[in-house]
């Protein structure tokens, strides 16, 4: 476990070992095979918000029609959307998942669990490749129990030129040979590999990625957009944190992020924190890429969830100060400490996003990429009864993940 220095934050100890255990720091009933009814609130489904409408569960999964012993309750003036999934998270709650140990993990999956994130994508940063081959098949493990949907590697197959919060000395080139060590070592749950696939091996290392379908991401990377392009053509369908780590865009000299808006094969993702983005780049990549060409991530570290003080991050050290995380060496942006209950309250009323297009960034996309829509992403009779409640003020009020609530419900 990476640990602190410095503040605590809201999380201490005993909680983080609740976590862990997989108890909730709010009790409440367990639908008990009792089939429940959540009714009254405005229900965000695929076709549409529907105000007044009902979510039903049945054991673990939503069902179409309640049964006449159904438990009834009441969530008028609230909301009930799809319980979120995050395809790019490396912890929270002082845990870490590019190093800590199992507990840790779980630690900072539950911690995500608590702010909504009911399927969740675990993300690695640069290591040398024993070590990174090592941790795939930890994480593995986890994917195969079920707590995790599966593993992203960002890094080491990155730019140096566009490093962020990677360690230099560990970079090396895309070759399909070390690519491919990594997805076996993931034994099946590789689920993203994030490249600079202007290096050489890159183009190939897409393709490699392609055939054995796991995404292929640009990300951390000095392409041009000719090269993003060549990539995209070659199966590339991610942009990993789009504007951040990638040239800017020039009159001349386009670069990157044009080649990845302009793309319908292409989903962008981005990072609502109000410090990854300004709200006008956010704005534009939104409207430009379409409602179902985004994907709302958190690029979480361990300090998400838990407080400010002193992280390790891999083998670098993270200062968090007033919820940023920077390097302690060079001060670059070390992902956040963004929770995605956050990310959806500001995407509707900071940025002013339609609830229904912040729900299809948050849930319905993530999850037709990683290819769970079947389970969950949304909330339709026979999958998943994974969601969330919200208030009329987009502040969370409760977490259901599989018929069982994590959170609440907390209704005044």
């Amino acid at each position: 476990m990476a640990t602190p220095k410095g503040a605590r934050g809201p999380i201490e100890h005993a909680a983080a070992a609740a976590r862990a255990r997989g108890t909730t720091t709010t009790p409440h009933p367990a639908t008990s095979g009792t089939p429940l009814v959540l009714s009254g609130a405005t229900v965000v489904l695929p076709t549409g918000a529907v105000p007044g409408g009902k979510v039903v569960i049945d054991g673990t999964r939503i069902a179409a029609e309640a049964p006449a012993d159904a438990r009834i309750i009441d969530v008028t003036d609230h909301y009930v959307v799809p319980g979120f999934v995050d395809l790019h998270n490396h912890g929270g709650g002082g845990a870490s998942f590019t190093s800590g140990t199992v507990e840790d993990v779980l630690t900072g999956i539950h911690t995500h669990r608590l702010h909504g994130t009911t399927t969740l994508v675990a993300s690695t940063v640069t290591g040398d490749m024993d070590f990174l081959t090592h941790r795939a098949g930890l994480l593995s493990e986890l994917a195969e129990q079920g707590d995790l949907a599966g593993i992203h590697f960002e890094g080491p197959f990155i730019s140096p030129c566009r490093k962020g919060a990677h360690s230099e000395e560990l970079l090396r080139d895309p070759e399909p040979a070390e690519v491919r060590k990594l997805i076996d070592a993931a034994r099946g749950h590789a689920k993203m590999v994030t490249l600079a696939t202007e290096l050489p091996g890159g183009v190939d290392s897409v393709r490699l990625l392609a055939e054995h379908g796991v995404i292929a991401a640009i990300g951390h990377t000095d392409a041009t957009y000719e090269q993003t392009v060549e990539a995209i053509d070659a199966g590339a369908t991610v942009a990993t944190h789009l504007f951040n780590a990638m040239p800017p865009i020039g009159h001349r000299t386009p670069g990157p992020i044009t080649a990845l808006l302009e793309d319908e094969r292409i989903t962008v993702e981005l990072i609502d924190d109000g410090v990854h983005l300004h709200p006008a780049a956010l704005q534009l990549a939104f409207h430009h890429a379409g409602a179902d060409r985004v994907a709302f991530i958190t690029d979480a570290m361990d300090a998400a969830g838990f407080g400010d003080g002193r992280y390790m991050l891999g083998p670098l050290e993270v200062e968090v100060a007033d919820g940023v995380a920077r390097l302690v060496e060079g001060g670059s942006i070390a992902g956040s400490t963004l929770t995605l209950d956050r990310a959806f309250k500001r995407a509707v009323t900071v940025d002013r996003l339609p609830v229904e297009d912040v729900v299809r960034a948050l849930s319905a996309n993530p999850a037709r990429l990683l290819g769970l829509d079947d389970r969950v992403g949304s909330l339709e009779p026979g999958k998943d009864a994974d969601l969330v409640l919200l208030d009329e003020h987009f502040d969370l009020k409760g977490v259901m993940r599989r018929g069982t609530w994590v959170v609440g419900p907390q209704l005044a």
